[in-house]
């Protein structure tokens, strides 16, 4: 497996030769029913079309070649872009998927300007990287590439890839596992960002190296604790907000009719 690191080209290589989740808030008032999608026994189908992407992994986790074929057909016809995906002599397939940075916090990058080694950057925060991967690459394997496209020294084991997707006009955001294959995941979607897209982030949960962070660090990410808890309160105020506006709306209309 290699992969090309360069700063301007904004494209990278990565080429073949119980997890835990961060959701935003997601209960609703209005308790909406919820069928039950049934899978189609055809190959060709769309998944994307039969379900959300937060269902991934209550279906099958691996496809004959011809059914691979046929989906990333499918893929293919439906992408806007040159991003395709190509079937390999094997059952293995590669393709790109879009990486969005959202990193808080200022990054080590090795040989810095000058001369100067271990200077801290802030990469600029919703930058989309491209790489290209193959089927068989992970979790882990994607976030290394990453970093070694900005020559960033910080222990990989710092940061996370989240999987974003919305659904009933919210968005949810989900840490993906190590072992997990970005490429599949991508497939079983389709080519729209709006059904999935990749995020890089600090980690945000207990399995954090704390020691890897100096006090000044460690005090930055509670003040950004705090502000996030502030925005999720506010969040879930407005939200409920509007649903007793609702409710007050559709018990004036009650009395009304009687």
């Amino acid at each position: 497996m290699t992969w090309n690191s360069t700063m301007s080209s904004g494209y990278s290589s990565l080429e073949e030769d119980s997890e835990e989740y961060f959701f935003t808030a997601r209960t609703s008032f209005f308790k909406k029913p919820s069928g039950k999608v049934t899978e189609s026994k055809a190959p060709i189908v769309p998944l994307y079309v039969l379900r959300d992407v937060e269902k991934d992994r209550e279906l099958r986790t691996e496809f004959s070649r011809e059914e691979i074929r046929q989906r990333i057909e499918l893929y293919n016809s439906l992408t806007k872009d040159h991003l395709k995906m190509t079937l390999g002599h094997t059952d293995a397939y590669t393709g790109f998927i879009q990486v969005q940075m959202d990193l808080r916090r200022p990054v080590t990058v090795r040989g810095g300007q000058r001369g100067r080694e271990g200077e801290a950057f802030y990469l600029p925060r919703g930058a989309i990287n491209t790489l290209h991967v193959s089927s068989i690459n992970t979790v882990k394997e994607v976030i290394v590439a990453l970093l070694n496209k900005f020559t960033v020294a910080d222990n990989p084991a710092k940061y996370a890839l989240y999987k974003r997707y919305s659904r009933e006009e919210q968005v949810y955001v989900c840490k993906l596992a190590d072992t997990e294959k970005p490429l599949f995941l991508r497939l079983l979607a389709g080519p729209n960002l709006d059904t999935l897209s990749f995020v890089l982030r600090e980690q945000q949960t207990g399995e954090v190296m704390w020691d890897a962070f100096s006090i000044p660090e460690l005090r930055n990410f509670l003040r950004i604790l705090d502000k996030e808890e502030e925005e999720q309160k506010e969040a879930v105020l407005r939200r409920y907000n509007i649903y007793r506006q609702r409710l007050e709306q559709a018990l004036q209309h009650v009395r009304a009719t009687l």
